[in-house]
């Protein structure tokens, strides 16, 4: 920020030089602290992308057919933060549905499964509300849906229809870091860790099959926020 200063030539010269220093200070003070603030009663919303990658080891075994393996996915994420106060958050994550291919070692691509993960948060934003700079950690619950489940050609080929999975709660954790850019703007990274365990039932070869399924997936997201 550039600060003018001008002299005025008159006996009260220093009386008014004071006064416009102060008056700048203070105006200054003023803008630098509303420039950037995560302040108590803000709301504000990102938007970016976010990729749900499965623990290493996640899956389950499908009867005869051994284990199986959960890909990855990435779609539009979304978050929703309240801030009860200058430093305690409340947040929602959304997205657009994750789209995952099952498969196993013998006979590739089986299945595909889509699922929508909203995880509820709260957080302490670290600094104060001054801060340029928010790093911040949160606790919460997650529900898991999942839908439009279905064996392709290779699983119904190996015997496989019918398939069906139970939706989920559990506990998740999150790290993040919100840069403030300007009062409106600001970029974010974060990261969840969220515990989704399920039951898959299904039919193989005509007979009912109910087998236990780990995703507990890394969650990263990287985005933009616009405060209100």
């Amino acid at each position: 920020m550039w600060v003018y200063s001008f002299r005025f030539y008159n006996h009260n010269d220093g009386a008014d030089m004071k006064k416009l220093t102060v008056a700048a200070l203070a105006l200054t003070t003023l803008l630098s602290g509303n420039a950037f603030a995560h302040e108590a009663g803000e709301f504000f919303i990102r938007a970016g992308s976010a990729t749900v990658r499965p623990t290493e080891g996640a899956g389950g075994t499908l009867g005869s057919l051994g284990g199986f393996d959960v890909s990855n996915n990435t779609q539009l994420g979304l978050t929703f933060t309240y801030m009860a106060t200058d430093n305690i958050g409340v947040e929602l994550l959304a997205a657009t549905p994750f789209r995952h291919k099952i498969g196993t070692a013998a006979t590739g691509d089986i299945a595909t499964v889509h699922h929508l993960p909203p995880t509820l948060m709260a957080q302490w934003y670290f600094g104060d509300s001054s801060s340029k700079l928010r790093p911040y950690v949160g606790v919460g619950v997650n529900y898991t849906t999942f839908f439009d489940e279905g064996f392709n050609n290779n699983g119904k080929d190996a015997g496989l229809s019918d398939l069906s999975l139970k939706d989920s709660w559990g506990a998740a954790g999150q790290v993040g870091m919100d840069y403030l850019i300007n009062r409106d703007w600001l970029i974010n990274m974060s990261v969840w860790y969220m515990d989704i365990d399920t039951t898959a039932s299904y039919k193989l070869a005509g007979a009912q099959q109910h087998d236990s399924v780990r995703l507990d997936p890394w969650v990263f997201m990287f985005s933009a926020g616009y405060r209100f």
